[in-house]
């Protein structure tokens, strides 16, 4: 064998490992700047300024601004927003609980399902409770008029984070505007949904709601693994409320905030960048590519 060859076959498992090395820091110095931070322009609200109890009260403890919610074998626990709106930017810092939370659903979204039982539209950001060897899942989802009755359409992008949600708060926010829907995580954008039509796009007015709940049946690895209450309670805290958009009483004037300081009014090319880095490296599921779904009926894809 040549000298040469066989250096370098010698030096195989360290360029390996010099590469994993080299994969690994990069992720863990988390994504590049996105040059703009959103949420640092938008004053915080008190829970009592923007929000109520919904259901689960006895689940549920305020303390000065910080919320906790609990989910337990009796009851979970959910908030909404005093107002419906239009459009705006709507989020909270949030910690999740660590350890065994499969079959549990921590989130943070925009609903009309009150006002249109079986015909609502959706905003979501969700956490998908997991197994102690597994990282949580976070899922945007879409839903256009249709719930129930076989009927529900979701939109479903998931992703890995590149930190652990469990360690600290973090800002999760939905940016919802007449033209489209941008998911962050810490002002780094990770989802854009644009309005292609009217068909494929929330313009109903929705309001903001927060819950933890039991969702086993298909939370965590479509239901593989199921809430068990031997861990309970399950618990998620929130704080750092940001509710700022147009509500069904705003003037006609009224704007949601702007997505950026670039021109064009959307995201910056920084901004793009700083998605496209999350997207290539913590996307694990777009309904878009998935060949099992119906692609007809989500004909923005």
């Amino acid at each position: 064998m040549p000298s040469t060859l066989s250096s370098f076959l010698h030096m195989v498992p360290f360029l390996s490992i010099l590469v994993l090395s080299l994969m690994i820091c990069s992720s863990a110095q988390g994504p590049p700047s996105p040059g703009y931070y959103l949420s640092s322009k938008i004053s915080s609200v008190n829970f009592d300024q923007g929000f109520r109890n919904l259901w689960g009260a006895q689940h549920q403890k305020l303390d000065q601004d910080s919320l906790t919610i609990w989910l337990d074998s009796n009851s979970g626990s959910g908030f909404k927003s005093l107002h419906s709106y239009q459009s705006g930017y709507f989020g909270a810092a949030i910690k999740l609980q660590p350890g065994y939370t499969a079959g549990v659903i921590t989130s943070i979204y925009l609903s009309n399902n009150q006002d249109h039982p079986g015909n609502h539209d959706e905003i979501d950001i969700e956490f998908l409770g997991t197994t102690p060897d597994k990282p949580y899942v976070l899922q945007t989802n879409v839903y256009i008029r249709g719930s129930g009755d076989g009927n529900l359409i979701g939109r479903e992008m998931k992703f890995h984070l590149w930190f652990d949600p469990t360690q600290d708060f973090h800002n999760y926010a939905i940016l919802w505007k007449p033209s489209e829907i941008i998911f962050f995580v810490d002002d780094v954008p990770v989802r854009r949904y644009p309005r292609k039509s009217d068909a494929t796009y929330p313009t109903r007015p929705m309001y903001v709601y927060g819950s933890i709940w039991d969702a086993s049946s298909w939370a965590t690895e479509d239901g593989k693994y199921k809430a068990d209450y031997k861990y309970q309670p399950f618990i998620g805290r929130y704080r750092n409320f940001k509710l700022q958009g147009c509500t069904t009483e705003s003037p006609a004037w009224c704007q949601p905030p702007s997505t950026s300081s670039y021109s064009h009014g959307s995201l910056s090319p920084q901004q793009y960048g700083a998605m496209q880095w999350v997207q290539n490296n913590y996307l694990v599921y777009n309904y878009c590519r998935d060949p099992r779904r119906d692609h007809t009926v989500t004909p923005e894809c």
